[in-house]
């Protein structure tokens, strides 16, 4: 299961240790809570020269969701896991928005104010903010974890590595196709591009298949542009038809992947464009970087006989990959870019009109908007316990959001604070059930089939 992370009372890192001896320490008054999210407690005593067991921070950046996993290559144990889901479509939307008042306030009746977008100059290699942004989280989640644990190398899913030509600097043509890896590049980019469900009937969770939209027997290519996800049973019953043939009665489907057979891989984009701007924000962090391809990452989760998650393709992210991975019981820990609130100090209606103004002050008896808190209230209309993120107000008078609803109008000085708000929301995901073994169920088998 995930470990916990343990502090002296010097904040230096230690080992991460086992939820049992870590609640143990808790309950003996040896350790207190440093901190929810990533748990992690902090001892009260100091620790002379303690004996490190190094880890690895392993990476699969995406344009949506980044798998994190801490390995430790010398035991192949999976430490802990988090699955990072990103802002950016958020902060394009918003950025879209607020582009849409300014050029509809210009145009109007109004005093002409010029605009200023001939005036701004972007530096050479700068990102969007959104892409920025998925760049930040990721290198914030690897400092958080630099700071509780003993972290000594990282390993990030960057680019394709020619491994032929590093081998056989000679080699060229059709010979590049006989790799060990051939063919995983391209069976990962269609998957990605058809988001790992059936182009003809949305089939998920199946095996699937490469189809040729114009069929090979009828001297169709091997391009990306002519390969969609299929799985078994429409692949077979499509045969070798054309897809206008299969999908006659269906002209909706067939016109959605007419058009999306050679739409761009946004995400993808997204994705090329900031693995550089990463690695270059992961190498400043002084530790050595290993960087791997995704066709690799595949190919050592399919050998090891692991699912298709994004903290497990973490897990299997570089060529230091153990041959074993130890998953089982892994709780991972699903983080959610929420930011840390809106620096706009004035609300606009639909139409750009200011409709109200917001105070300079954020925080109020103590407690921010954002913050993670337990309010017990003890009579009233809220009597009772409620858990969730707090909105704060000068009067004293909070609402808190919770899994049923909001609840208002609680005082502050019923509230007790259990996280800050640090721009992430937390949830705990589903613990690991790594797959049985063919040897472990025949010895299952056997001690079952014994006599008592």
């Amino acid at each position: 299961m995930s470990e916990v992370f343990v502090l002296d009372t010097n904040r230096q890192a230690l080992n991460p240790m086992h939820p049992g001896r870590a609640r143990l320490l808790l309950k003996q008054g040896k350790a207190a809570v440093y901190q929810r999210y990533p748990f992690t407690i902090i001892l009260k005593r100091a620790v002379e020269q303690p004996v490190l067991s190094p880890l690895r921070v392993k990476l699969d950046p995406g344009s949506k969701t980044t798998g994190i996993a801490l390995v430790n290559d010398a035991s192949g144990e999976i430490v802990w896991a988090a699955e990072l889901t990103h802002r950016g479509e958020q902060i394009k939307g918003k950025l879209d928005k607020r582009r849409a008042v300014r050029r509809s306030r210009r145009q109007r009746k109004t005093r002409y104010c010029k605009a200023r977008f001939h005036n701004r100059r972007k530096r050479t290699g700068s990102l969007p903010p959104s892409q920025t942004s998925r760049v930040c989280n990721v290198v914030t989640w690897v400092r958080r974890l630099m700071r509780l644990c003993p972290v000594n190398a990282i390993s990030q899913e960057l680019v394709r590595f020619d491994t032929q030509a590093l081998d056989h600097p000679d080699i060229e043509g059709v010979e590049y196709q006989h790799s060990t890896l051939a063919g995983y590049e391209v069976r990962e980019y269609v998957l990605c591009k058809w988001n790992h469900q059936c182009a003809y009937c949305d089939a998920g969770d199946v095996p699937l298949e490469l189809d040729h939209v114009h069929p090979r027997s009828k001297h169709g290519s091997n391009r990306v542009s002519n390969l969609v996800a299929a799985c078994t049973s429409c692949n077979q019953r499509k045969g070798n038809q054309q897809v206008g043939e299969f999908l006659h009665d269906d002209p909706a489907r067939l016109a959605r992947i007419l058009a999306h057979q050679k739409m761009p891989l946004r995400d993808a984009a997204a994705v090329n464009t900031t693995r550089w701007a990463l690695y270059e924000r992961l190498q400043a962090l002084g530790l050595p970087v290993e960087g791997g391809s995704g066709g690799l990452t595949k190919y050592n989760r399919l050998t090891r006989g692991l699912p298709k998650t994004h903290w497990l393709d973490a897990a299997c992210v570089g060529k230091r990959t153990p041959p074993h991975l130890r998953g089982q019981g892994v709780v991972p820990l699903h983080i959610r870019a929420t930011g840390h609130g809106s620096r706009q100090m004035c609300g606009t209606d639909e139409r750009g009109f200011p409709i109200r103004h917001r105070q300079r002050q954020k925080v109020h008896f103590g407690f921010q908007t954002g913050d993670l808190v337990r309010a017990v209230v003890p009579k009233g209309v809220r009597a009772g316990t409620h858990v969730g993120r707090v909105v704060v107000r000068a009067s004293g008078s909070f609402d808190i959001r919770t899994k049923v609803g909001r609840q208002a109008g609680i005082n502050a000085r019923y509230c007790q604070p259990i996280h800050r708000n640090d721009g992430y929301s937390y949830q705990k995901g589903d613990p690991y059930a790594a797959p049985v073994s063919a040897a472990q169920t025949t010895r299952e088998e056997a001690l079952g089939s014994s006599p008592v």
